[in-house]
């Protein structure tokens, strides 16, 4: 993982959010930025995540929405029993955008 573009990614605003800007053409070169794990899924990216126990599962999922809260782009959680799965997509302009990437790499940050 590139530590400078991640740096660089965690600074940036969600302007997709605001229906500013366009979907990613080919987000396929986009994925060496982040953890090896984050997966393309059609629309989404997603990584799951595996604990030994409910908590720490339980406590990614509310890092996730925090971020989520705090920047303005919300991931969809899903979580259970030692997993917790993170996607992001952005809805309002129905595909991947940077803010997806920029997101993704926050959450990559807290869980270094």
């Amino acid at each position: 993982m590139n530590d400078s573009l991640v740096c660089d990614l965690t600074n940036k605003d969600c302007a997709p959010c605001r229906g500013d800007g366009t979907t990613i053409a080919d987000p396929t070169s986009r994925m060496a930025a982040l953890h090896p794990d984050w997966r393309q899924d059609g629309l989404r990216l997603s990584r799951r995540f595996v604990f030994k126990n409910f908590a720490k599962a339980v406590q990614l999922a509310n890092a996730a929405a925090f971020l989520g809260e705090k920047h303005g782009h919300h991931p969809d959680v899903g979580f259970g029993w030692g997993w917790c799965e993170v996607a992001f997509t952005t809805h309002e302009l129905g595909g991947l955008t940077d803010a997806d990437f920029t997101a993704a790499s926050r959450l990559d940050a807290v869980v270094a």
